[in-house]
């Protein structure tokens, strides 16, 4: 217990709400379950399923149900409550790896499973980040963002290493078994701590559609919009940046290996103390150097592809990876009217389906039609769109401040 406490200080400090330490327990456990599982699915498809061809497809549908079940999911949980909402996500993803070992080999049932599984999985982000907000004081949104975002980092980094020492031992079976344990361990979690209601949660469920009140919602669209584009960046750096490197640089897969460990490692370290540092700072210039380093120094690629810049580019990345995540989801919590705080985080969330669904596509079409750099110049410059497009959503966030200013005054 004494080095679980110096851990937890090292990694999160000693000021972390009280309320909030549920919420991180649970993204943790439940980080643990989805990437020991989630990191090994696409090879599962293709070993076993033989799915080689439809992997892609499938993954695109995945994230496109993912989105719409992000935003149904923070919508019922605005009617029936975060906890309720959490332990229905939490509890299928109990028995949804147990689905998968009887399964076996087939490959349509098996890649309607792969599908829906970013349902089920989907459900509980935009209800989380709602409940962060029900927890804590506005002003300490951002920096408990960036908590639970760490919590969530620290489990992806644990779950590959459970499950290839699941696989050694016990094959497939092992794993969907270990996943299975893994996710009753975050019920549990859940089941044991999460409150009914917290401190800041609105007084009654709302009594208007959310849907019309979202797309009504110009600084919202706005914010969902840049969200959009920078989730285009964050996929290109996770998903083409190795191809690139490896394919058309050189680079051999074990160098990126130990190379990819660094965002990680920083995240884990660094998100808390960057966030603290800069919080006193306005979420726009935040939002716009933020985006700028994450598509920017994908330019340094076009000259070179020395070691030293591929770190450089890393770390430049991650940056502003931190300054960007705890910042967006602090914005949506000011935009979000306080009945609705579900379905705004559910809507928000849905943006990273466009990353991942197009991403790639639209990556590999330039870089085979025009080579790496002019993928690197068409990221940088979606990089900009996005902090521009995010500049001007929060001025919707100082509109709506304005008015409950001159109320207080």
């Amino acid at each position: 217990m004494p080095l679980l406490r110096w851990l937890y200080r090292i990694i999160w400090g000693t000021d972390v709400e009280p309320a909030l330490r549920p919420v991180l327990a649970i993204n943790l456990a439940g980080s643990i379950a989805g990437s020991t599982w989630w990191t090994f699915m696409g090879i599962w498809a293709i070993t076993r399923l033989d799915a080689e061809a439809q992997l892609p497809f499938a993954f695109a549908v995945g994230a496109v149900l993912a989105a719409i079940s992000g935003y149904v999911g923070g919508h019922l949980s605005d009617h029936f409550g975060r906890r309720r909402l959490l332990l229905v996500g939490e509890g299928i993803m109990v028995v949804y790896p147990l689905l998968l070992i009887a399964i076996g080999d087939s490959l349509w049932p098996g890649l309607v499973a792969l599908s829906l599984a970013g349902v089920f999985g989907g459900l509980g982000g935009s209800v989380t980040q709602a409940m962060v907000a029900d927890l804590v004081p506005p002003e300490r949104h951002e920096t408990s963002y960036a908590a639970v975002r760490v919590a969530s980092n620290l489990g992806v980094t644990m779950g590959p290493p459970v499950g290839a020492l699941l696989l050694f031992v016990g094959g497939w079976a092992a794993l969907f078994a270990g996943v299975a344990l893994l996710s009753l361990s975050a019920w549990l979690i859940a089941y044991r701590l999460l409150p009914v209601r917290g401190a800041f949660s609105p007084e009654r469920p709302p009594e208007r559609g959310s849907l019309g009140v979202v797309l009504r919602d110009r600084a919202l669209l706005l914010f969902v919009g840049s969200a959009g584009f920078a989730w285009l960046v964050y996929v290109a750096y996770q998903e083409l940046l190795p191809i690139s490197l490896v394919d058309s640089h050189g680079l051999e897969p074990a160098a990126w290996g130990l190379l990819v460990i660094i965002n990680p490692i920083c995240v884990t370290f660094l998100q808390l103390r960057v966030t603290r540092r800069v919080e006193g700072f306005p979420a726009a210039p935040k939002l716009v150097v933020a985006m700028l380093m994450m598509g920017l120094p994908f330019l340094l690629l076009t000259v070179t592809s020395a070691a030293v810049v591929i770190v450089v580019v890393i770390v430049v990345f991650v940056v502003g990876e931190m300054l960007w995540v705890p910042t967006s989801q602090s914005v949506i919590a000011a935009l979000a009217p306080d009945d609705l705080r579900g379905a705004y985080m559910g809507a928000f969330g849905s943006a990273a389906a466009v990353g991942f669904a197009l991403a790639p596509l639209i990556g590999l079409s330039t870089r085979n039609a025009y080579g790496d750099a002019s993928m690197w110049v068409l990221f940088a410059g979606i990089s900009v769109v996005a902090a521009v497009l995010g500049a001007l959503a929060c001025q919707g966030v100082r509109v709506r401040r304005a008015p409950s200013a001159v109320l207080e005054s």
